[in-house]
């Protein structure tokens, strides 16, 4: 078969790859410890559910509008007046089928052949692949773990050519969980203003944070920035709604609306009764959501703890999210590994537990570990990380 060059170029997800090939074992009846899925392993609060239901019982299961339907439209602009001080009318506001297919639409609509999108390393494994599908280039620039894994103002600065049109910000960060201060952020918001780039900021984590740790919007430093930012986010997270496929977008009016006429043409709606379960969860209780977050904590500091103590491996305590990102490259030179890839293939093979190469990040010293699953399960998979490392 002859393939569209924009699919051939495309790189397989290694969360999907280790997450499916640690499902097979477990179908076979294998004990694999999976802790590379990047999703919270509480189910979605039962108001949400029942909201769901209440809906689909009362005939809401037909098309909606293709933003998405009025109701949830203002619980959105609610929060962020609410939260943010920050003003967003209906038509500058896309519903979308999870956070992904909002940052897709958002490519698919922003940029033309050879235009050049600013990624950071290390990055979600979906922005360079979602780029490349648009036709454009990731340009990556690294975080270096001595800086939290965090990019700077004079990257940013160093990157853009003529050619940029946007940079990509995720604010807690997927895979490391670091957070931006308000002073770092402020510094890349300028450098982005002066050079007319886009800031694509990816805020999914955004009520995972922990510490006292601040959550910063770059959309809320000035007229100039909320003008020239699109806030992606979503249920999915905050809210333990993975399989319901609700993100949303928020920006400039034009761009939106050509994000909606990408949807009407290929997804049209979001699905009509996982709307009203995102409509309770932006407005209905949220100690879930805070007994979530308890837990992920004490989950945190036990892996961190337990990841240090292991010969070869570092691991910095994250900031939010639910994901660590430990330096294995002692542990791989003292085993004769060339490569993280086939170190966590043979942790797969051997002791049964799946993680997710850094490689898929753009980081090859690293490799991510989800503490959304048990303490069970994370001291479990740990403890066969350290036998696997250390042979005992």
């Amino acid at each position: 078969m002859n393939l569209a060059k924009r699919v051939t170029v495309l790189a397989p997800s290694p969360t999907l790859v280790i997450t499916a090939k640690a499902n097979e074992l477990k179908r076979q009846g294998v004990d694999v410890v999976g802790l590379g899925a990047g999703e919270p392993d509480f189910n979605t609060p039962e108001h949400i559910i029942q909201a769901a239901e209440k809906a689909m019982r009362e005939g809401k299961t037909k098309y909606t509008a293709t933003a998405g339907i009025p109701e949830l439209l203002k619980a959105i602009s609610d929060k962020f007046q609410n939260e943010y001080n920050l003003t967003y009318t209906n038509k500058q506001i896309i519903v979308t089928n999870g956070g992904k297919h909002a940052l897709f639409n958002l490519f698919m609509a922003l940029l033309s052949p050879g235009d050049e999108v600013i990624v950071p390393i290390p990055y979600w494994v979906s922005y360079p692949e979602m780029v490349k599908v648009a036709e454009g280039v990731p340009v990556f620039i690294e975080g270096k773990e001595d800086n939290k894994f965090k990019i700077t103002a004079e990257q940013v600065k160093a990157a853009i050519t003529p050619r940029t049109r946007a940079l990509v910000i995720n604010s807690p960060s997927n895979p490391t969980g670091s957070i931006y201060s308000r002073q770092e952020l402020e510094a890349i918001v300028e450098v982005c203003l002066s050079h007319n780039v886009l800031m694509v900021s990816d805020e999914i984590y955004e009520k995972l944070i922990y510490d006292g740790h601040e959550h910063v919007s770059v959309a809320t430093f000035s007229k100039e920035a909320y003008e020239n930012t699109v806030i992606i986010n979503g249920m999915s997270k905050p809210y333990s709604m993975t399989g319901w496929r609700m993100g949303y977008a928020c920006g400039n009016q034009e761009l939106i609306q050509a994000m909606v006429d990408l949807s009407s043409h290929s997804t049209s709606n979001p699905t009509s009764f996982s709307q009203y379960g995102a409509l309770a969860a932006l407005t209905g209780p949220q100690e879930p959501l805070e007994a979530m977050k308890t837990e992920f904590v004490k989950r945190r500091d036990r892996v961190v703890e337990l990841l240090n103590e292991i010969d070869g491996i570092s691991c910095l305590k994250p900031e939010g999210a639910f994901y660590v990102f430990p330096n294995v490259s002692k542990a791989m030179e003292k085993q004769g590994y060339d490569t993280v890839d086939k170190w966590a293939e043979d942790l797969l093979e051997q002791e049964k537990v799946a993680v997710i190469p850094g490689s898929g990040f753009g980081a090859a010293n690293n490799m991510r570990i989800s503490y959304a699953a048990s303490m069970e399960q994370l001291e479990k998979g740990i403890a066969r990380i350290k036998k696997f490392v250390e042979g005992k």
